[in-house]
């Protein structure tokens, strides 16, 4: 998987209008069914809808969909966790969107968008000396020295999609002030989450 794709044409795409602007995703279904199942049926039903990013960290990622805007609350379409779904090529990239949660397979509707651009280079040349056989393919390396991203995420947090388009906006929003609990001084909120054909 090359980091940044565009999605093909006729592709089910996420549209995240924010008061903050547009954030555009790919999904991953062919790796991660359940958790773009999940997204796409609460963004049609508007689950999310008025709900807030409700935790960002500059340099590391933004998150939201808890419909009570305290990082404890939200639930999947099923009503229930519902298990993880790991890719080897899928990783936290920068622009990766990805399952929240407390722990292994314990998703619900959290999600959040990697922002963190830069991946030291100490790193890089560790996950050169691992390799394909310890989990680092060649375009997994290339991902994260040309993006940046959370590797440390990988194998703990479902890739599910990827930002194509709007990442100047999620830029925007993890620079904005927040208290010492990560929350928006100011509410950063999806006014809707839109489910179009590309």
């Amino acid at each position: 998987m090359i980091p940044v794709q565009s999605p093909n044409s006729g592709e089910e795409i996420a549209v995240i209008k924010t008061n903050y602007g547009d954030i555009k995703i790919k999904f991953f279904p062919e790796v991660a069914p359940k958790a773009v199942e999940n997204f796409k049926t609460h963004a049609k039903n508007g689950y999310y809808d008025g709900v807030t990013f409700h935790r960002v960290i500059q340099d590391f990622m933004i998150q939201g969909g808890d419909p009570e805007g305290t990082g404890r609350g939200g639930e999947s379409i099923w009503g229930e966790p519902f298990k993880d779904e790991f890719d080897i090529n899928h990783r936290n990239f920068r622009g990766a969107v990805s399952m929240a949660n407390s722990g292994p397979n314990t998703n619900g509707s959290q999600f959040f968008i990697v922002q963190n651009s830069k991946v030291d280079k100490k790193i890089i040349d560790q996950m050169k000396n691992l390799g394909e056989e310890e989990g680092f393919p060649e375009q997994v390396i290339k991902g994260y020295e040309e993006l940046g991203g959370a590797y440390w995420l990988d194998g703990r947090h479902t890739v599910f999609g990827q930002v194509f388009e709007g990442m100047d906006v999620v830029d925007k929003i993890a620079g904005a002030k927040t208290d010492t609990f990560d929350k928006p001084l100011e509410p950063i909120v999806m006014e809707r989450v839109e489910i179009l054909y590309y």
